[in-house]
């Protein structure tokens, strides 16, 4: 039968909830429960795509320690005891080599005599960037050429120090890349975006000059549109790279995530309409470890009226946890709308009224 461990059934959803948020692979509940299953002794997270036990072969427990003492072993296909999103160790060399050197050519043979399958890199670029490792590096090197003609290089330095052949295949590049001819970069602006670990999984960063401007968990449906709305308001396109307000920005958040920071001192840039950000600026005057309705929200605004629109430009916010609109709960007390699921709502409010470190 179906089985929840008695000291933890007061903490996880009902069973048939959670029975089906594995058959269905439901990310959503990444971070709520794990699934033992007896007939192999083995546990997985919620998103895993092993084969589907039974229902009557499933133990549900609220932690990756629970799982352990009760004597599973921990799956191998969705790695339960890794952070969520973390870098395989077989990519994780690699990686550092092309952060350190964005401009390296890394062709198929090499990938293979290291022992990496290019099929296999292939698929976690897609997966986790949205495009393939040699489009991803192409991306690296325009963001680089870009940021050497911002700082005042000219186009044929930049084309030859970003690891380019040719002047034309570089403008070529440059223009599909970020939609403008190279000689256009002191004028324009390129949104640079990164990957980043959490302790709650992997997050998408983006940055102009200005400060950052996206700050979103990798699952959230609304990514993609997030993206869009960027871009048009930049009249720009998004490149992987570095910049300067990233470093900055992991720091905080890995003193937030540790329990050492309350507010955050990093820039932002964000975009919208009056109204917006007037509800985003509303947001970020509840104090920590505090929560209000969104009524209480419109009155802080003036607004009293205004509840739904509101709620709105809540799920609108592109800056999460920094913009803290997981501070905003039901009327009821209850939970509700967030972006980035309510497991991550739920322990972002534990942690700021006093829950355990999630770092």
């Amino acid at each position: 039968m179906l089985t929840l461990m008695p000291n933890e059934m007061s903490c996880l959803p009902p069973e048939d909830e959670m029975y089906a948020a594995l058959i269905s692979m439901d990310s959503e509940y990444e971070g709520i429960f794990f699934a033992g299953v007896t007939s192999t002794g083995i546990f997985c997270r919620p998103s895993c795509g092993a084969k589907k036990p039974k229902k009557d072969n499933v133990e549900f427990y609220s932690s990756v320690r629970a799982a352990l003492m009760a004597g599973y072993r921990p799956c191998k296909i969705c790695r339960p005891l890794e952070p969520l999103g973390e870098v395989p160790g077989w990519l994780k060399d690699l990686l550092k080599e092309v952060q350190s050197d964005p401009s390296a050519r890394f062709r198929e043979r090499e990938l293979i005599d290291r022992g990496i399958d290019p099929a296999r890199l292939r698929r976690w670029f897609k997966k986790h960037h949205n495009m393939t490792f040699q489009g991803y590096l192409r991306s690296l090197r325009i963001n680089q050429a870009f940021g050497r003609i911002r700082r005042g290089s000219d186009v044929t330095h930049a084309a030859f120090e970003s690891g380019y052949d040719s002047l034309s295949g570089f403008g070529e590049g440059f223009k599909k890349a970020t939609a403008f001819a190279p000689v256009q970069s002191p004028d324009r602006v390129v949104i640079t975006v990164t990957r980043i670990l959490s302790p709650m999984g992997p997050m998408f960063a983006a940055a102009v000059d200005e400060g950052i401007c996206l700050l979103e968990f990798a699952d959230r449906r609304m990514l993609e549109t997030q993206f869009d709305r960027l871009q048009k308001h930049f009249r720009s396109q998004l490149l992987p790279g570095d910049h300067p307000h990233f470093d900055q920005l992991e720091k905080e958040l890995g003193e937030y995530f540790r329990g050492e920071r309350r507010e955050f001192d990093i820039p932002l840039s964000i975009p919208g309409t009056d109204f917006q950000k007037q509800t985003w600026e509303a947001l970020r005057t509840i104090p920590y470890g505090r929560t209000v309705s969104y009524g209480e929200q419109a009155k802080l605004m003036g607004n009293p009226g205004a509840v739904r629109a509101v709620a709105r430009a809540n799920g609108d916010n592109r800056i999460a946890i920094i913009i803290p609109c997981h501070r905003v709960i039901g009327s009821d007390g209850n939970l509700t709308g967030y972006g980035g699921g309510l497991w991550r709502k739920r322990k972002l409010l534990d942690l700021e009224q006093g829950g355990s470190p999630l770092a």
